[in-house]
């Protein structure tokens, strides 16, 4: 994929992944819409994007209100014409006790935003890409979504919602000529992983998982799961009788 002038809707942009995605792709020419809530980290985000070679767009808003992100899809098809890839990446973990105590309003929260908020955004975005014939879906979910962790029912439930609803919306949109990739990493060093005092396995730099996302955007792969040690025995959990799954992730501590 040739990157140069490809109009990029990314949600999320303010930090962690969608930040490392906003500036690696600004270096590679793309032009970029960036929502996140937080304006005065997108207006950041924004200098270092327009520094490094690329054209962006700050539109802050809250991905959980689909009228904004609605009015920020069409602000940013006004200044620039299309969408070409829309990047569904905004999200919480939910790493607090509220959550972890399945108090309802947090749980709310955390499935808001990361599956909701992604359904907002394919809402903004498809319309036009039926009507041009041709675009990119792209759904940052995670390994947590293949099956429950401890601690994590919310985040868990939320990344599964989110794969099992762009898989979906894959088969409905075909027809269209429109590509839809899920990419599902493991541990990335971001703010989400920050300050957690238990190991977490096969943990990647930043800088290291960055070009494997856009390797699977480019390749427009179906589904794309690192890092290869972690996402293939997260698979084989898939086939494992509840008895074994539940004695081997009882014990994982990742979230603490």
């Amino acid at each position: 994929m040739n990157w140069k002038d490809k109009r990029v809707f990314l949600t999320g942009a303010s930090s962690g992944i969608g930040e490392g995605l906003a500036i690696a792709l600004a270096k590679k020419g793309a032009i970029l819409g960036l929502v996140a809530r937080r304006a005065e980290l997108l207006d950041g985000i924004k200098a270092k994007c327009d520094g490094v070679g690329g054209k962006a767009l700050a539109l802050p808003c809250d991905v959980t209100d689909p009228e904004a992100v609605q009015a920020a899809a069409d602000a940013f098809r006004s200044e620039f014409g299309r969408i070409d890839v829309a990047i569904a990446n905004a999200g919480i973990g939910g790493n607090n006790a509220e959550t972890r105590n399945f108090e309802p309003a947090a749980v709310k929260k955390v499935i808001d935003i990361n599956l909701l908020g992604s359904v907002n955004l394919v809402y903004a975005v498809l319309p036009s890409m039926k009507e041009q014939g041709s675009g990119q879906l792209v759904a940052i979910s995670s390994l947590a979504g293949f099956r429950g962790l401890p601690k994590s029912a919310a985040y868990c439930a939320s990344k599964a919602g989110m794969t099992a609803f762009f898989e979906s919306v894959r088969l409905d949109v075909a027809q269209y000529g429109i590509d839809v990739t899920i990419i599902q990493p493991g541990f990335i060093k971001t703010p989400l992983t920050d300050g957690r005092a238990h190991k977490m396995p096969y943990l990647m730099e930043l800088d290291d998982a960055i070009p494997l996302f856009i390797s699977a955007i480019e390749k427009k792969k179906k589904f794309a799961a690192f890092p290869w040690q972690l996402a293939t025995f997260v698979r084989s959990g898939k086939f494992m009788p509840a008895w074994l799954y539940d004695r081997i992730a009882g014990k994982k501590r990742y979230r603490e």
